[in-house]
């Protein structure tokens, strides 16, 4: 069945496009929650416009973000922790943790799912963890690790 999106939804599609889903899907899920309207001729104008302005907001929000992307990349982020007498911490520091000295160090809020680490900081030092900040613009965060 082929439907128009009218938001973005994961695994189908994004804000106007026309795909193929299945009938039970879009009468249960998509339709309900105002998602997706059935396509037929004339909804390709109405589509074509929603294309148009996803791709105006996505370059505006890609331009904000290769700038909050300069801005993370220029500074050294310091995370304060309790540490033992070797240099080892009492507990470990996450992605909250490294979002919460990123909005007290830039004052850009971002969320924990953007930054990713191998595995959590252990250790007293500086660490290299990066965060995805659009589709396509990835940021390098220096972590500085400190004892309080």
């Amino acid at each position: 069945m082929k439907v128009l999106l009218r938001s973005d939804v994961n695994g189908v599609g994004r804000r106007g496009d026309i795909v193929d889903v299945k009938s039970g899907y879009f009468r249960n899920f998509l339709l309900p929650t105002g998602s997706a309207l059935a396509a037929n001729e004339t909804m390709e104008i109405q589509a074509a416009s929603m294309r148009k302005s996803r791709d105006i907001r996505d370059a505006q929000n890609r331009g904000a973000a290769e700038t909050q992307r300069s801005l993370i990349e220029q500074s050294t982020i310091t995370v304060a922790a309790r540490a033992g007498a070797n240099g080892r911490l009492f507990g470990s520091i996450t992605e909250a943790d490294i979002v919460n000295a990123i909005r007290t160090a830039t004052n850009i809020s971002l969320d924990r799912h953007m930054i990713t680490m191998t595995e959590h900081l252990k250790e007293l030092g500086a660490a290299t963890v990066t965060a995805t900040l659009f589709d396509g613009v990835i940021a390098t965060v220096n972590v500085e690790v400190v004892a309080k």
